[in-house]
């Protein structure tokens, strides 16, 4: 941990004060889809607020539960029972250190450009899809649930389509709707106007405006047609006692750790959530106006550090999570400090004002979530990327297509292997340039690139089968650093064919010109022996 935090209180507080607010929702809503008990998001919130968020390099990663992990909790919990799966918590932090041990935390920077910026459009957009029906009052389906099959049987397409039938058929929740709009105007009158009048507008966030104005409502109406019933308002588990506050504290089951399904559910949380943490990073740091670096492997050090404690105490397994990064940057974050005083919020409001915070419309939340967004997915990005060119969108385009059609693992792995394919026809393409001469006898020079293998194959072997009878090669290897067996395979076979169909060659090395062809096979046989020697 670093000696000195740099807190910029101007910053730091407003933006922590927004990140508490969107974290508030989506740390229940997620326990709620992983089918465990609402606390467990809490806890894991405020331990990735203040643990994690203190040991981390970060300045404006936050961490907390993560949607990513809410189909594989789900199931761990109904074949083992929840106190077994913290066991698994536990050993999937331990896990995660060992991973930091090991220098793990370069694994993020093998994925294309192309795919994390996919990714940040990608959520901005599913995030709001799914706000659009908790807008308008409507879906049962709990906040921060990203997947597109949701825990009711519905998915984000039929959850829309009803929003929208029932907008237009006059069916929608007009208390929710109308404090949605305010909450709205709130929010883009804040960031676009007020914002630049005064400090106190820097100071005092729009979020926290609205979500004050949002409670207002709420008391206001209560008893009226626009009444907001308890489905319509966040629902944080209200203790009456010391004793029923510490009662939602559960511990691990160590009786089971000999157990290979729990070891097996500890290295799979361990696996993702060090994926999802490295691409957040990743993105978060993109996204960073300050293009401030984070040292990976203390990442994976504080996820570890922040997942055995979460496990220890009843909480669910944490990762950085871009929804609260991106809200942190968007409102200024500018330390470390914002991610941990959202923590302590997250502690303190639910030990102190939890029946306040029961008073909040879920709808006001969704506003400022569609902000978020919106920021994430804007139509700025999706134009620069497609004028990047094929090779860049598409990558870009079927990673947002799978995090909202299926969930953000699959949409980031069928980015990458799209990304993949991208590269192998580049390099297929890329591995030599033919340049023809014309003339009396046909004359052409082949030059090969720096680095030509095995994906080079096929277009090297094209190329060479496709030279007439009767005409002339140059084979230039003066660039090449590295020439794989099977390159050299098919050049000694391209000697044989050469004499039958009359085609002189003359290559060109280092080493000087090779006329004879008789020399050229000792010539790859040096250049096999040179490589070995050099591996």
């Amino acid at each position: 941990m670093s000696k000195k935090l740099n807190f910029d209180f101007k910053n730091d507080i407003p933006a922590s004060i927004v990140v508490f607010f969107v974290a508030l929702p989506l740390c229940l809503g997620i326990a709620l889809a992983s089918g465990a008990p609402l606390f467990s998001g809490l806890i894991a919130g405020i331990i990735g607020g203040i643990v994690v968020g203190g040991l981390s390099g970060s300045k404006i990663g936050v961490s907390g539960p993560a949607a990513g992990l809410a189909a594989i909790v789900f199931t761990a919990i109904s074949t083992m029972g929840y106190q077994d799966f913290l066991v698994a918590v536990v050993i999937g932090g331990v896990i995660q250190l060992l991973f930091g041990v090991l220098r793990l935390g370069i694994i993020g920077y093998f994925f294309p450009s192309s795919v994390i910026k996919g990714m940040l459009s990608g959520i901005g957009i599913i995030i709001i899809l799914k706000q659009i029906p908790h807008f308008f009052g409507m879906d049962e389906d709990p906040q921060g649930d990203l997947s597109f099959l949701q825990v009711d049987g519905k998915n984000t397409i039929t959850e829309l389509l009803d929003a929208l039938n029932a907008l237009f058929s006059g069916n929608i929740n007009m208390g929710a709707t109308i404090i949605a709009i305010v909450s709205m105007a709130i929010l883009l009158l804040w960031s676009s106007v007020l914002s630049k009048k005064g400090k106190i507008f820097k100071l005092v966030q729009g979020p926290l405006v609205a979500v004050a104005v949002g409670i207002i409502f709420y008391v206001l109406t209560k008893g009226s047609s626009l009444n907001l019933e308890s489905n319509h308002l966040v629902s944080v588990p209200v203790p009456d006692s010391l004793d029923s506050f510490l009662g939602q504290f559960s511990f691990p089951n160590f009786a089971v750790i000999g157990q290979m399904n729990v070891w097996v559910t500890g290295f799979t949380i361990a696996l993702v959530a060090s994926l999802e943490t490295l691409l957040c990073v990743e993105a978060t740091d993109k996204l960073d106006p300050h293009k401030n670096i984070t040292p990976t492997n203390r990442e994976l050090f504080a996820q570890g550090t922040g997942n055995v404690l979460s496990g220890l105490i009843g909480g669910l397994p944490i990762t950085q999570v871009i929804v609260r990064s991106s809200a942190n940057i968007q409102s200024g974050g500018r330390s470390k400090m914002s991610a941990i005083i959202h923590g302590f919020l997250l502690l303190t409001s639910v030990i102190i004002i939890p029946n306040l915070l029961n008073k909040i419309p879920l709808s006001v939340l969704a506003a400022i979530l569609f902000i978020v967004g919106f920021k994430l997915a804007k139509p700025s990005t999706f134009k620069t990327m497609f004028n990047l060119g094929w090779k860049q969108w598409l990558p870009f385009i079927v990673t947002i297509l799978g995090i909202v059609l299926i969930d953000l693992l699959w949409g980031i792995g069928l980015g990458l292997a799209v990304g993949i394919i991208v590269i192998l026809i580049k390099s297929f393409k890329n591995s030599h340039f033919l340049h023809k001469e014309s003339g009396e006898q046909s004359k052409m020079k082949m030059t090969l690139a720096e680095e030509v293998t095995f994906f080079n194959k096929g277009a090297i072997m094209k190329e060479l089968h496709a030279l007439p009878e009767n005409s002339y090669l140059e084979l230039d290897v003066r660039k090449t650093k590295h020439l794989d067996y099977d390159i050299i395979e098919i050049l000694e076979d391209f000697i044989t064919t050469a004499r039958e169909k009359n085609i002189d060659i003359k290559l060109v090395s280092e080493r000087g010109v090779v006329m004879n062809p008789e020399s050229y096979i000792e010539f790859f046989q040096i250049e096999i022996q040179r490589e070995e020697m050099t591996n």
